[in-house]
């Protein structure tokens, strides 16, 4: 039967394509633990306060990274190169979504409409890294290997998601509603773009690894395509919405050690 769950299986119990997963989220994550790390250090006076939540923010997504490394450690693999068509965040750059790497390597301060942007880029991605963390703690929350990682990253990108809406409703309270909903909803329509291709392209470099049939890489294809119909009609809009979070100041205190892995 093919379900979530025996995909993810399948996917985990080879090492192959277990190395090619590790590898893709921990450059990803890296990529957001520089970037938000670059954010930090160069917010506008104005929203100084913000900057140890911005750091913690990016020191969460470091070690999701090292997360990911250390399970590749643990099973005797090393990480691999990651296709260009399944790199996300730099994806998401060249759709212009987001603060671009050469802005944030330069020494320029950001202005306050840049960290809206940030904010805003964040609100729509931790969207989707929250639910794919609870779906991976659906299914491997008590997994022996797995299980540790899965509820601690899932717990993070819950608190990331919190503090997006709670500082992007800080900002709309200020006067940047309209600002806030435009980019949102231009991030939105573009990551779900982003994300269908991304999901096509890990797919195809998958069944190769794992020697998929046709027909079953024909119809993981299919299933992609229908959630990206359904995104972009009616699903985007769960990723623009703002609303005062249960989790209240979750980014406000220190970054929770990564495990470590015997």
């Amino acid at each position: 039967m093919l379900s979530a769950k025996n995909l993810f299986q399948e996917i985990l119990d080879d090492d192959e394509s277990f190395r090619l997963f590790c590898s893709i989220a921990a450059s990803g994550e890296s990529q957001g633990g520089w970037e938000n790390g670059r954010i930090a250090a160069l917010v506008p006076a104005s929203q100084r306060a913000l900057a140890p939540k911005i750091a913690r923010h990016g020191a969460d997504e470091d070690k999701h990274g090292r997360i990911f490394n250390a399970l590749l450690r643990k099973r005797g693999l090393t990480a691999v190169p990651v296709p260009d068509e399944t790199d996300y965040t730099m994806l998401l750059e060249k759709h212009g979504i987001g603060l671009a790497h050469e802005q944030l390597g330069r020494e320029e301060r950001l202005t306050e409409r840049d960290i809206i942007t940030y904010l805003a880029h964040s609100r729509v991605t931790e969207q989707r890294a929250s639910e794919q963390m609870q779906l991976l703690r659906k299914y491997f929350a008590d997994h022996p290997d797995l299980g540790r990682a899965v509820r601690m990253i899932s717990n993070d990108e819950d608190n990331h998601l919190a503090y997006c809406h709670e500082e992007l409703l800080r900002f709309a309270a200020a006067g940047h509603g309209r600002t806030i909903q435009h980019i949102l909803r231009e991030c939105a329509l573009a990551e779900i773009r982003v994300y269908r291709d991304v999901s096509l392209a890990v797919m195809d470099h998958m069944g190769r690894v794992l020697g998929w049939s046709r027909a079953k890489a024909a119809l993981l294809a299919a299933g992609i395509h229908a959630v990206h119909a359904y995104e972009r009609l009616y699903g985007w809009r769960r990723m623009v919405s703002l609303a005062p979070p249960e989790r209240r100041d979750a980014l406000g205190g220190p970054a929770v050690p990564a495990p470590e892995f015997a």
